[in-house]
């Protein structure tokens, strides 16, 4: 008996969720070399502009010259330097907690934190449309794992009434396909009702959220006692590379003991940890990224709308433009990317069923010209799909006739 790959790769072809992975041949920017092709890219989550930042750049080569390359060993080894401490210490201070702890991804992080609070005999109860790394932590966990609607304190209530043993909830701060946010203030007092803790990962809130770049928790004002477990990651907003878990002290010594995902593997590069800390410095001071970044959004929405698009409820750099069939939405992208433009298209699993759609994502990097050629070629590929799609449905008619 052998695995049968060939029938299963067949498959996934012919529904049109085959993917492949385009080839940057450029630094991340709005303009790029994708497969030998320049592009104008709105697929990035580098949503300030930060991950070719001069400024960034320099740190990192600094922190290769001072700290070498590799980490060398896992933090509880030899692996943990200074650049490390010294971004725990910047994290725990941006986001108001008494401590911080390092993840190589995040992952990692989401893993390694769930994991680490429950297991046998707990529960984990998580929004139906978290991110992948969250929904497998849960089922790692060994916990009883439930998901609740999704961002509904209803039924997470619902759910939380059965619950046995500590229980976590957990969600996504700003959902990644959809570009909305959690409901916080809600989620936070339902949870705190029934005893459990609230962990949030904030991977797409950090940098474009809050009045200092502070995310969603920053957003609604809430604090630890709300959110006792944040997650955030450093390859978005900030640019770099990584994640952490921000919280008391006995959670950052709880997962230093028992997160496996952070005992069994080696450090990030030390210099990684350099830039990251030039890129929170800029993320704090240049505060005229997210109101660049605020204005693009509202320049994109009101020109999608008026193309006759159907957009989200987002006000995040996350815009989802809602097609429905995977085909059609692959379809739409080439289109696009006919035109020089590169939007992903984002089809099943990833999304519900007949949900497929153009994941536009906007960065401080990009400019009103750029948005306003996106729209403009938007609006062509559209008329073009529409007219393919009339064809379509005209040629099956004359078969049945």
């Amino acid at each position: 008996m052998s695995f049968d790959l060939a029938s299963r790769l067949a498959s996934r072809r012919a529904e049109d969720l085959y993917r492949q992975r385009p080839l940057l041949e450029s630094a991340q920017g709005p303009d790029v070399v994708v497969d030998g092709q320049p592009l104008l890219a709105f697929c990035s989550n580098d949503y300030l502009g930060l991950a070719n930042h001069p400024e960034v750049i320099a740190a990192l080569r600094a922190g290769a010259e001072r700290w070498g390359v590799g980490g060398g060993a896992s933090h509880l080894v030899v692996g943990h330097s200074g650049p490390h401490h010294e971004l725990e210490l910047a994290l725990a201070e941006f986001t108001g907690r008494p401590r911080a702890l390092l993840f190589s991804t995040g992952y990692m992080a989401n893993l390694g934190a769930v994991t680490a609070l429950v297991g046998k005999g707990d529960t984990v109860l998580e929004d139906r449309l978290n991110h992948a790394s969250l929904l497998d932590a849960g089922l790692l966990s060994g916990a009883r794992f439930s998901r609740y609607l999704h961002n509904d304190p209803a039924s997470l209530a619902a759910r939380l009434d059965k619950a046995e043993g500590n229980t976590l909830v957990v969600t996504d701060g700003v959902f990644s396909m959809d570009g909305n946010l959690a409901d916080l203030p809600a989620l936070a007092a339902v949870a705190q009702a029934r005893g459990a803790w609230l962990m949030v990962d904030d991977a797409h809130g950090f940098g474009p959220l809050g009045a200092s770049g502070g995310g969603i928790v920053e957003h609604f004002g809430l604090g630890q006692e709300q959110v006792p477990v944040l997650i955030g990651t450093l390859g978005k907003g900030f640019g770099t590379a990584g994640a952490f878990v921000a919280g008391s002290e006995e959670l950052i010594e709880t997962l230093i003991q028992y997160a496996r995902p952070y005992i069994y593997t080696t450090s990030q590069p030390p210099a990684v940890a350099c830039a990251t800390l030039r890129s929170l410095e800029l993320l704090r001071r240049e505060s005229w990224r997210r109101q660049h970044l605020a204005a693009l959004i509202a320049r994109f929405r009101h020109g999608a709308e008026a193309l006759g698009l159907t957009l989200m409820d987002s006000f995040t750099p996350i815009q989802p433009i809602l097609v429905g069939g995977s085909r059609q939405a692959v379809a739409l992208a080439g289109m696009l990317r006919a035109r020089g433009i590169m939007v992903g298209a984002i089809r099943p699993p990833t999304v519900p069923a007949n949900s497929a759609r153009l994941r536009v994502t906007l960065s401080a990097a990009h400019s009103e010209a750029q948005v306003d050629r996106l729209l403009e070629a938007l609006g062509e590929s559209w008329r073009q799909l529409s007219s393919s799609l009339l064809a379509e449905i005209e040629a099956e008619e004359g078969d049945d006739a």
